[in-house]
């Protein structure tokens, strides 16, 4: 069963697209990926199922891009150019949702998130996803006050 924390509202940087979404496990599912376009992104990403996201304004502004193989396929905002989300292409009943257009999160509410090597990718190799390492967010200290 699905809990409540696993619904939630999000969208783009406009406002323009705005969306609900069902993620599958929560923030267990994080992740960032070395493959050239996710790289160049920076984003971090949780999942949800095929229909697990529905929209509530704005669908028709958004724009995909396709590379490679074509199999995934990557939606932003026409109007401000912000990633929502993608259909992945390791498994396309998966979509990755950027966590920076979730209501309230930020990517830098994880201390750890898990890098998975998309240079190398399954569908290429024919091997299982391989970890390729581990992106750390180590805050600063809060500045001091003088009295």
């Amino acid at each position: 069963m699905v809990d409540d924390m696993n619904v939630r509202t999000g969208g783009c940087h406009c406002g323009t697209v705005r969306f609900e979404v069902t993620l599958c496990d929560g923030f267990d599912s994080i992740r960032r990926c070395t493959c050239s376009y996710c790289r160049m992104r920076g984003a971090v990403v949780a999942m949800a199922k095929m229909g697990g996201i529905s929209f509530l304004q704005g669908e028709d502004a958004l724009t995909s891009y396709r590379f490679h193989t074509g199999t995934a396929q990557h939606f932003f905002c026409s109007k401000c150019g912000i990633y929502t989300h993608h259909q992945r292409r390791s498994d396309t009943t998966l979509y990755a949702v950027n966590v920076a257009c979730l209501d309230g999160v930020s990517p830098f509410d994880f201390t750890e998130v898990p890098v998975m090597d998309g240079v190398n990718h399954t569908n290429d190799t024919g091997k299982p996803t391989r970890r390729a390492g581990t992106l750390r967010f180590i805050p600063a200290d809060e500045p001091r006050r003088e009295s």
